[in-house]
Formats: structure tokens, C-alpha cells, sequence
């Protein structure tokens, strides 16, 4: 597991973006704001950290052209918001369910607000 080492680079809105490895060895980023609470995760796991770190920084940079929205959870019992790629994989997911489709929405406003701000961000995610 990795973070930003105590170099304090983050963006300007304070968020940082944290590396972990899942059981199965894989790589997977996770947004946390500055209030210490998880935004987003990757929905796709990596092979390598530094892939793994070039996909945050590409969704970043890249984010004005991938689509989402809000949907029911898996289970039906809440909402979630995500993001697709191009060929309309989910990349990103939120971390967590909403029990209102109108704080869901306005979580995944404010994480592409975040996501934008974070675009012009070098080596924002370690």
C-alpha cells in the first residue's frame, strides 16, 4: 500500500489518490478527499502499480469524455454512481451506496468536479 509518502502533493481541493494491492495481487486506486473519506475506486484491477498509477492519471486527464450517471446497486437496495470507458467497461465506481438518488447525484457531481481539478495534477496518485 502506498500514498503520498508525507510529500503533500495533492491537488488544490486537498484530495489524494492512494495505490493498494487486492488479495489477488492486483493493483486499485481509490480517491479520498480531504476530509479523509474515500470518493471513488477503480473498478478494474492492474497488474502493476505503475499501470495502475498511469490509469488514474489518464482518467484524469481524460475524464470530459468518459460517460456515467447514477444506477441501482447490485443488490437493488441503493444507488451508486460510476463512470464507463469508451468501449463502455465501468473504470470508476463510488465507494459507497447512497440511500437517495439525489445524494448520489450530487456525489458524483462533485467527484467529476474533483476529477477535473485533479486533471492538471502530475504524479497525483502514488
Amino acid at each position: 500500500m502506498t500514498d503520498d509518502g508525507g510529500s503533500g502533493r495533492a491537488d488544490a481541493m486537498g484530495a489524494r489518490c492512494r495505490i493498494d494491492i487486492d488479495t489477488d495481487g492486483g493493483y486499485g486506486w481509490r480517491l479520498i478527499a480531504q476530509n479523509g473519506r474515500v470518493v471513488a475506486v477503480s473498478a478494474l484491477s492492474y497488474g502493476e502499480h505503475g499501470a495502475c498509477r498511469a490509469a488514474f492519471e489518464e482518467l484524469c486527464a481524460g475524464q470530459q469524455g468518459l460517460t456515467g450517471g447514477v444506477q441501482h446497486t447490485p443488490g437493488g437496495n441503493g444507488w451508486m454512481w460510476l463512470l464507463r470507458d469508451r468501449d463502455g467497461r465501468a473504470t470508476v465506481v463510488s465507494a459507497r451506496a447512497y440511500e437517495r438518488h439525489s445524494t448520489c447525484r450530487a456525489a458524483y457531481e462533485r467527484f467529476r468536479g474533483l476529477l477535473a481539478a485533479m486533471g492538471g495534477v502530475t504524479g497525483s496518485c502514488l
